[in-house]
């Protein structure tokens, strides 16, 4: 597990790097990952695949497509979500989007709604684009060869 899954911070509980949050996931029985990309970048740019650890990821917008609204029941979703797996406020949880950044904002949010041990995957499912102005192939969770695939 992260180093800091024990951090106080008021914010949330710290940034960690895809292998890492990985690695917590395959450690940690009661933990989960929060894909929080919209539901076009889940089916046209696929998803962690968590089957290799029994596990599945709980994907709920932070932003709907193509408003780009913050989705007003966020936090009611993440919970069910939690609810259903017997999680509570204490799981790690693990943020996702695209390259960290609404999956800080994610993460943030939940803290201030009282769970305790929500990370960011800094460099997101694709991370930033490289110089060719692509994504996936320098940073992020695909990049770093971890499982995905297409929904």
């Amino acid at each position: 597990m992260p180093g800091d899954l024990n951090n106080n911070n008021s914010e949330y509980a710290g940034d960690v790097q895809p292998r890492e949050a990985w690695q917590a996931l395959k450690d940690a029985p009661s933990s989960v990952l929060i894909d929080v990309r919209t539901k076009a970048e889940w089916v046209f740019v696929g998803t962690p695949d968590l089957s290799g650890i029994e596990k599945e990821t709980l994907l709920v917008e932070w932003q709907a497509f193509p408003s780009m609204q913050v989705n007003p029941s966020f936090a009611e979703e993440v919970a069910k979500g939690f609810s259903e797996r017997e999680f509570d406020v204490n799981t790690p949880a693990f943020f996702l989007c695209r390259s960290g950044g609404r999956s800080k904002e994610a993460a943030i949010a939940m803290t201030a709604k009282g769970y305790k041990k929500c990370f960011n995957i800094v460099s997101g499912f694709e991370g930033d684009l490289n110089e060719d102005r692509h994504r996936g192939q320098g940073a992020g969770w695909k990049a770093e060869g971890l499982p995905w695939g297409q929904r």
